[in-house]
């Protein structure tokens, strides 16, 4: 991998490794400490991730107009300043409103290192992609894992520690990320679109949102791990403790089986296509093991079969939208990506909870079901057209 990459990199570890500092304690903070009911501590996290998806937009056409390296520092300096303020006023309204702004700065970010790791390593295909996503997911471990440590003994030192981290990122980009944005700029334009290139646009970008749409469901149901299925595992005698070590095999996984994962989608599973109908196929599978799990060992299973789907489908998405991309459309494909990823994770808890209050956890994995095929059938139809297109232009050269 070139530097440039493991810049990103390590400049991604350090921005979820702060964020991740703050996100697994909101909730707790906001009904305990700020003493509001846990219905307002979730209408705010759904603003937070509001915020995200619009700064998920912004920072993708943010990326295409100005660069890279502008584009991640106006987001990481919009929530510098965020984090720094909530050190200092964390009332629940100055809680509220920050919580939305870092939303929106840190959505800004993952766009364009996104886009950034596809332009640096265009050889590298998939790679780029993955790399940046065990980086990501190496983040959520030490952060959240830190951040409840810490948590327990302060809440301020929560919010010290993820405006330092954020601090050390901001720095890394002012001075590690400009040489990459002017390599950035001499690649971007380079190819010269035909005469059908309207056209072509148009049904790359209709690609881009049959493919997002089954996206969207992947990460509804995924996050039923962390609302209606972790109701569940307290239900059948899982402790708090043995829930919170399912995602720490989770991490682990993630980066411990990379090795393994080259080597099969090398040998089996050479299209990204392939590879993430693959993963939908295993996502269907581990909620099979877990609506019949009765141990925590049924549980740790299904887990594990879980991370296996996600790290086919996660890194595979953005890989597929840095192909449709035309020249010049990198970050706005990639913010549609990773907005799309966060509409999913603000959706999910509330659209799996009323499942589970009205008709229960049955239902709630019958649907999962359902929504696992619609979006296999969505992944299996989003490029026939593109085909359908580049074979009529065979034919008219």
């Amino acid at each position: 991998m070139p530097k440039s990459l493991w810049l990103l990199i390590i400049g991604m570890v350090l921005n979820v490794t702060g964020s991740s500092f703050l996100w697994p304690v909101n909730t707790i903070y906001i009904h305990e400490h700020l003493e509001k009911s846990l219905t307002v501590a979730g209408i705010v996290l759904m603003i937070n991730s509001g915020a995200g998806v619009l700064g998920n937009l912004a920072g993708g056409l943010l990326f295409d107009r100005l660069g890279g390296y502008r584009a991640i520092l106006s987001g990481v300096s919009i929530t510098l300043v965020a984090l720094v303020l909530l050190v200092f006023y964390h009332t629940f309204l100055f809680y509220a409103f920050l919580l939305a702004v870092i939303g929106f700065g840190m959505g800004m970010t993952f766009p364009s290192m996104y886009a950034m790791a596809g332009t640096v390593w265009k050889e590298g295909g998939r790679k780029a992609f993955n790399a940046i996503y065990v980086a990501q997911n190496v983040g959520v471990a030490l952060g959240a894992a830190a951040g409840g440590f810490v948590a327990s003994y302060s809440f301020q030192w929560s919010f010290i520690g993820n405006a330092s981290l954020c601090a050390v990122f901001f720095l890394l980009v002012l001075f590690g990320f400009k040489e990459m944005s002017s390599k950035a700029s001499e690649i971007a334009p380079e190819t010269i679109l035909t005469q059908n290139r309207r056209i072509q646009n148009k049904t790359m970008f209709t690609g881009l949102l049959i493919l997002c749409a089954g996206y969207l469901l992947a990460w509804i149901c995924y996050v039923q791990w962390q609302s209606t299925i972790a109701v569940f595992t307290q239900e059948t005698g899982i402790s708090l403790k043995l829930y919170s070590l399912l995602w720490t095999v989770n991490g682990a996984l993630i980066v411990l089986l990379q090795p393994v994962l080259a080597y099969v989608l090398k040998k089996w599973a050479a299209a990204a296509k392939t590879q993430i109908l693959a993963g939908y196929v295993i996502f269907i599978l581990s909620f099979v093991i877990v609506c019949q799990a009765e141990s925590f060992s049924g549980f740790l299973g299904a887990m594990v079969v879980l991370t296996l789907g996600e790290m086919l489908v996660w890194p595979g998405i953005p890989s597929i939208a840095n192909e449709l991309a035309p020249a010049g459309r990198a970050g706005f494909y990639q913010g549609i990506v990773n907005s799309t990823a966060t509409a999913g994770r603000m959706i999910g808890p509330s659209f799996g909870g009323i499942l589970a209050d009205i008709w229960g956890m049955n239902a709630v994995f019958g649907v999962i079901f359902g929504l696992y095929l619609i979006s296999m059938a969505l992944t299996q139809v989003y490029d026939r057209k593109i085909a359908a297109g580049e074979l009529s232009q065979k034919k008219t050269v």
